[in-house]
């Protein structure tokens, strides 16, 4: 009970944080756009949630599979689906389906809420990881066994590319 409190509080700090954060950002010019900030708030809310390979989904956090078996949470994609799902969005339930859910836009126009996508395995096609954009700066994302779901830098040498999975958010074609 004490957890869900902690976790109850930083989500509250985040979401203040992300509202004072997004005021200088352009607003939406169709409702649509407000997808990308119903996703971004869900996945806030589950700041505190343990990182469980293969966990989680449309429906929350949820016990994964292999090392993440034991842990009831959220991989990456599991909290990126579980977002955009409240937001009534269906992105897939893997990093390769949800970089392929929406229109590639440059970092340059990155929306709060953008699907941001990590390759950190060259060897290996597609990409491993995904966060969503809180802000041009930082991403809320599952990030490893043994860590919980969190705020981090969004820039790293390993940044593939940015999806935004529904057109009413701005429109970008490449």
């Amino acid at each position: 009970m004490k957890e869900k409190g902690i976790r109850r509080i930083a989500a509250a700090a985040c979401a203040i944080v992300c509202t004072i954060g997004c005021v200088a950002w352009p607003a939406p010019a169709t409702a649509a756009s407000a997808s990308g900030g119903i996703a971004l708030r869900a996945a806030l809310e589950m700041i505190g949630v343990p990182y469980s390979w293969g966990g989680g989904g449309v429906h929350g956090p949820g016990y994964g599979i292999g090392r993440g078996a034991r842990t009831k949470g959220f991989d990456c994609s599991g909290l990126a689906e579980y977002a955009y799902a409240r937001a009534g969005i269906p992105i897939g339930t893997t990093t390769t389906e949800q970089w392929r859910s929406g229109v590639r836009v440059p970092e340059d126009l990155l929306e709060p809420g953008d699907l941001v996508f990590y390759d950190n395995d060259r060897k290996r096609p597609g990409p491993e990881h995904v966060g969503l954009a809180l802000d041009g700066e930082r991403m809320v994302h599952a990030p490893y066994t043994g860590a919980l779901v969190r705020i981090d830098p969004l820039d790293r040498p390993d940044l593939l590319g940015v999806v935004r999975p529904d057109r009413g958010r701005g429109d970008v074609e490449l």
